[in-house]
């Protein structure tokens, strides 16, 4: 999430927040470590998001779109916490990474739950294949399960943000990292960081038809360079399984 981006976006409609902001500056965290200070930036920004989207009215498409990407944002970062808390289950190689993600997620919830303030959904309780955290490749195989549909799931919805852009704004930010996340979990599986789904056979991009090109590329290099949305009903039908 691009922390910078958003103050930028609320100073528009809340023009003190910049000086609210910096007691939590780069140069307050280094002083301060992983204190106080560090672990307050995503609830300052959280109520800050608040008060500006309450300048505004958001949609009814675009509140359901933040319950749901809340719904998705609770089970990574319930995901993450479990795996780390979890006795010698990642590596000591991987676990800065891991726990660097963890922190995005959280920061992702408080982010969306002080959008929607009180109409917040509870986080739900999820469930998970019997060795998740017990089995590190089966640990990494959900990981990136769930990356890659976390991604495509932002994807899918952007058109219905399309007049509220503050959270439009948002959604974009989150959605950008969480498909760095993807990428940096592929790669700990020895993987593409990117995905080619075989299942794809429609190869129009924007109303052009790619094979009709001719640019003398594969199947495969063509899926590659893009990456297909998916619908609301396509990620929940992906997501029931961890749903409790």
């Amino acid at each position: 999430m691009n922390l910078l981006n958003i103050i930028s976006e609320i100073e528009k409609v809340d023009p003190e927040a910049n000086e609210r902001y910096k007691f939590y500056s780069r140069r307050n965290l280094i002083k301060f470590g992983t204190s106080l200070a560090a672990a307050a930036v995503p609830a300052f920004v959280a109520t800050t998001a608040n008060q500006a989207f309450a300048q505004g009215t958001p949609s009814a498409a675009a509140v359901a779109v933040l319950q749901y990407a809340l719904t998705l944002e609770y089970l990574e970062d319930d995901f993450y916490a479990k795996g780390l808390a979890a006795a010698n289950l990642i590596p000591a190689s991987d676990r800065t990474l891991i726990s660097q993600i963890s922190k995005h997620e959280a920061a992702h919830v408080t982010l969306l739950k002080g959008a929607l303030g009180t109409a917040a959904s509870a986080k739900p309780t999820f469930k998970y294949p019997a060795t998740t955290f017990t089995d590190y490749p089966t640990f990494l195989l959900t990981a990136q399960t769930l990356e890659d549909v976390g991604v495509q799931a932002y994807k899918g919805q952007a058109t219905e943000l399309i007049n509220d852009k503050d959270i439009l704004q948002v959604a974009l930010q989150i959605h950008s990292v969480e498909a760095r996340h993807a990428s940096e979990v592929r790669r700990l599986r020895g993987q593409k960081g990117w995905v080619s789904n075989p299942a794809q056979t429609t190869f129009n991009q924007g109303g052009v038809d790619l094979k009709a090109l001719n640019l003398g590329k594969s199947d495969d290099a063509l899926r590659e360079a893009f990456d297909e949305p998916l619908t609301k009903a396509q990620v929940l039908a992906l997501a029931a399984p961890f749903l409790g």
